[in-house]
């Protein structure tokens, strides 16, 4: 597809289709108005995850590459050895912010926001992976930073690109199965590592409340090529272990928010879109606790307000544990994750992939729409052209802030044990001073947003 009409439909369907898309005024323009121009771009983070991203900014000039671990990162390093390599995104971007444009940001997740925010500060445009940040109160901050400074903005859920969430959003929002007031997600699977270190899905596993491991207690040695200090960043000081870097880290509290941080925003992320779904009014949640470790399982419910026309919904999140029970009950394919529509007129399962309309006797002979939503050139290349002419993106940070709060909520609703009622605007669970804490996890001397 061509550019030009690309931007001309999304800015045609951006109420529609309700991706929260900003149409940024030209002072942010990179380059003027110079939509050939290549951006200058650095990378903070840029192994595993991150070095998919900075492969999907290729196309732009990298300028410099920051990673605290300088082998777990040798590929990305050796692959474009023309950008300037620093361990402190803080000196790199002290030094170099005059000549970059934008920055890509790919550390684990409680480097998201420091790395993000100053970034931002500098007036630098910002893609970052998700889920956006480790907090509530980061994801906040974050979005209004990128409103005020008037940015392009994008997070890192790359499956939002893809053609049948867009076909999904369309059933939805010409109501193939009429109003929606429920809707179930479900990610089934837990993680294991291969010989090769590469995580593989496997599930839906049986839930138990012995399943959470205590922070571990060997002290073996930093490896040579590993900064720890700055690895830590922001997060309370931990001994370096194995079972944290370099990839275990997203099961622990002190740095992540476990399995539903992890996928929350890739799945809900769909609900969000097809229903234009915002803030809970209420959040509640199950699972085992622990101090140290995240969830292995949780089961979270959330209450969203009507929306103009649209019914209030309740949406009800599983990770980790066995199938929601009305899956075999309701002869619902069982599918390994999962997004079910409920509807008054039928239901709707899709996953990244793939979706139906059930029951399936029952929408044999259904004719969908025509598709209103523009396919996507590509979540990269979609801030890669937005930064350069002004245009669109449809992760941006007013949309996946919101979307990695209410994932977030999840996990504050867990470990306080209550039923938060959540006011939106001031960023406070009513009647829970408990949850404070968690909605603003307090940073290690020197590090500030």
């Amino acid at each position: 597809m061509h550019r030009a009409l690309t931007r001309r439909s999304f800015l045609q369907n951006a109420a529609w289709t309700g991706s929260g898309l900003i149409i940024l005024s030209s002072s942010r323009l990179v380059h003027g108005t110079q939509a050939n121009s290549k951006l200058n771009i650095a990378g903070i983070g840029v192994a595993g995850r991150g070095g998919e991203d900075i492969n999907g900014v290729a196309s732009e000039n990298l300028i410099a590459l920051c990673d605290v671990d300088d082998a777990h990162a040798a590929k990305t390093f050796e692959k474009f050895p023309a950008a300037k390599r620093y361990k402190d995104f803080r000196k790199m971007l002290d030094e170099i912010h005059k000549q970059i444009d934008a920055v890509v940001v790919g550390t684990p997740d409680h480097t998201h926001a420091p790395a993000g925010v100053m970034a931002m500060k500098l007036g630098k445009h910002c893609y970052c992976e998700k889920p956006l940040t480790r907090s509530v109160y980061e994801a906040r901050v974050m979005a209004n930073l990128a409103k005020e400074k008037k940015l392009v903005t994008q997070m890192g859920t790359q499956i939002h690109a893809g053609s049948n969430y867009r076909r999904v959003v369309e059933l939805v929002q010409t109501g193939a199965v009429g109003k929606i007031g429920e809707v179930h997600v479900w990610m089934g699977a837990s993680v294991r590592k291969t010989d090769g270190g590469s995580p593989v899905f496997v599930g839906p596993p049986v839930p138990t409340d012995m399943s959470q491991p205590n922070a571990p207690d060997d002290r073996p040695p930093v490896p040579a090529t590993l900064d720890w200090d700055l690895w830590l960043g922001p997060a309370e000081y931990r001994p370096y272990s194995p079972a944290y870097a370099p990839f275990q880290w997203r099961y622990w509290w002190n740095f992540a928010n476990g399995q539903l941080g992890d996928f929350f925003c890739h799945y809900c992320d769909l609900a969000f879109w097809a229903l234009k779904l915002r803030h809970p009014t209420t959040v509640e949640a199950q699972g085992p606790v622990h101090p140290e470790s995240a969830a292995r399982w949780t089961i979270a419910r959330q209450q969203y307000p009507a929306r103009g026309a649209l019914p209030p919904v309740a949406l009800t999140w599983y990770n980790g544990g066995a199938y929601p029970p009305f899956v075999k009950e309701r002869n619902i394919p069982a599918w390994g994750s999962a997004v079910l529509f409920i509807g008054e007129k039928g239901m709707l399962i899709a996953d990244y992939n793939r979706h139906e309309l059930l029951p399936k006797e029952q929408f044999a002979d259904f004719k969908r729409p025509d598709p209103f939503i523009p396919e996507s050139i590509g979540h990269h290349q979609e801030w890669i052209e937005a930064c350069k002419t002004g245009g669109p993106t449809t992760c941006n940070f007013d949309y996946s802030g919101a979307l990695t709060e209410a994932a977030l909520l999840c996990n504050v609703a867990l470990r306080t044990g209550k039923k938060l009622t959540w006011d939106a605007a001031n960023l406070k669970a009513v009647g829970c001073p408990e949850a404070d804490a968690l909605l603003r996890r307090e940073y290690r001397k020197g590090w500030t947003l």
